[in-house]
């Protein structure tokens, strides 16, 4: 699978899902589907990861997070095409950041916010709602840090 197929993938899932959140929930509807545990919460952020620079005017805001994503795009675009094909976990990374991080620029040329969803919980102790691409760009990110950390050592079978 290419870094472009899962990059798709990956874009396809997160828009699916925002789009069935916005037609079936209303905005600050919390719907528990483990009590205590994984709830789907509707809301809006205007922010990035943990709330970043969420307070800040949308004028300000929108255009800062459009130009680092279209930056970290052209970087992941240069970087793949270094990589050699047979690095499949590599590309698999990459493909899930490049995806993750279209699903969320989408929302915020659309909606001047992205859609979260994904609310985990302990009881009262609650973690930051997050999304499809959200998982997308962390579970990516892991991938390549984990692959460059035990890859100098030989400890994978792939080096990354």
């Amino acid at each position: 699978m290419t870094l472009w197929n899962v990059s798709l993938w990956a874009l396809v899932l997160d828009q699916v899902s925002k789009a069935a959140i916005v037609r079936y929930c209303r905005l600050e509807e919390s719907i528990p589907l483990i009590q205590n545990f994984f709830y789907f919460t509707y809301i809006l952020n205007s922010g990035a990861a943990f709330g970043f620079m969420s307070n800040t005017q949308s004028a300000v805001r929108i255009p800062f997070f459009v130009t680092i994503t279209i930056g970290a795009g052209l970087i992941v675009y240069a970087y793949q095409r270094f990589i050699p094909s047979e690095q499949t976990w590599t590309r698999f990374a990459l493909g899930l950041i490049w995806g993750g991080a279209m699903g969320n620029f989408i929302d915020r040329v659309i909606h001047g916010r992205v859609i979260d969803f994904i609310d985990v919980r302990y009881y009262q102790h609650q973690w930051y709602v997050f999304n499809v691409a959200d998982s997308c760009i962390t579970v990516g990110l892991t991938i390549l840090i984990l692959g460059y950390w035990f890859g100098k050592s030989g400890t994978p079978a792939e080096r990354v």
